[in-house]
């Protein structure tokens, strides 16, 4: 018998089809409103990463349509300076959505300056109203994080039920792990969190209908560890050592996808899975911004 390979989960096809459908939005709303949405993206200091991402973000909304306000501050910015800055773009109305780039440079507390983003504004969804909501039963949230949010539309275009299955989440970080178990839990699935201290990890992954990795450990979820047809989609972007590739290294996910694609119903690669629909979500965030606050 040929050995079964999972269906590869285009991430990359998907994030440009969700931003195709977005820029049709932004011109409607552009043309019934008169305003393009308007994205601000902070940025202190120069780390190259965050350089990077910064780049990355701001070409994706010029792609789209969505204007953005660029804040570009020195390394050795007060914490009351970033605030500053914050609330003078809580106050503007040209800007629908706000996003403070991490991580802050030391001497800055990132929670002080995140709860200033007001509820509105807050594209990231990291506000802890719109996480307190998030939740909550028979709420909702006015903004879900980029990267579950991205997570779970991977899942529903790729046509992967999710009511009533079990679900393990690998990682319990506030951005992604935590409120990632909160929205499969708002989509009725049944779920279960593995981080460091869980003992034995294998035998509870190895229940679940769909995975979750974010745990930002390379390669560490083997092929064995999954149950066959599992949905896996791997979070984890970490770099390992590669002599044979230029830059010396390469880029390889929390799952060891040579193994799983052999076992998987579905996998997502690593780059090219969730990556592009973490900027995707934030653009669809944006534009829901947007339209709550020009249609009001």
């Amino acid at each position: 018998m040929a050995s079964a390979t999972a269906r590869i989960i285009d991430g990359k096809a998907i994030a440009q089809t969700i931003r195709d459908e977005l820029a049709a939005e932004v011109r409607s709303l552009a043309e019934s409103c008169g305003k393009a949405p308007g994205l601000a993206v902070v940025i202190v200091g120069n780390r190259k990463d965050s350089q990077t991402y910064v780049a990355m973000k701001r070409k994706a909304c010029a792609e789209v349509g969505i204007r953005s306000f660029n804040v570009d501050l020195p390394e050795d910015v007060s914490e009351a300076g970033v605030i500053q800055k914050v609330q003078e773009l809580n106050s503007n109305p040209e800007v629908h959505g706000i996003l403070v780039q991490l991580p802050l440079p030391k001497h800055i507390n990132e929670e002080n300056v995140l709860s200033e983003i007001i509820i509105q504004k807050d594209v990231d969804g990291f506000h802890p109203l719109n996480i307190g909501k998030l939740a909550m039963k028979g709420r909702d949230p006015l903004f879900l994080p980029c990267t579950p949010k991205g997570c779970l539309e991977l899942l529903l275009r790729s046509g992967i039920s999710i009511k009533g299955k079990r679900a393990v989440v690998v990682g319990r970080s506030n951005i992604v792990g935590l409120p990632m178990a909160l929205l499969l839990l708002k989509e009725d699935a049944t779920v279960t969190v593995v981080h460091s201290r869980t003992a034995d990890p294998e035998r509870i992954i190895r229940e679940a209908d769909i995975v979750i990795a974010a745990a930002g450990q390379a390669m560490m979820i083997k092929g064995d560890w999954i149950k066959p047809g599992a949905a896996v989609i791997d979070v984890g972007t970490n770099a390992v050592n590669d002599p044979s590739r230029k830059s010396g290294y390469r880029l390889v996910g929390d799952v060891d996808f040579d193994e799983a694609v052999k076992v998987a119903g579905w996998l997502t690669p690593v780059p090219g899975g969730v990556g592009p629909m973490t900027v995707a979500m934030l653009l669809k965030n944006t534009v829901e911004g947007a339209k709550r606050q020009l249609t009001q």
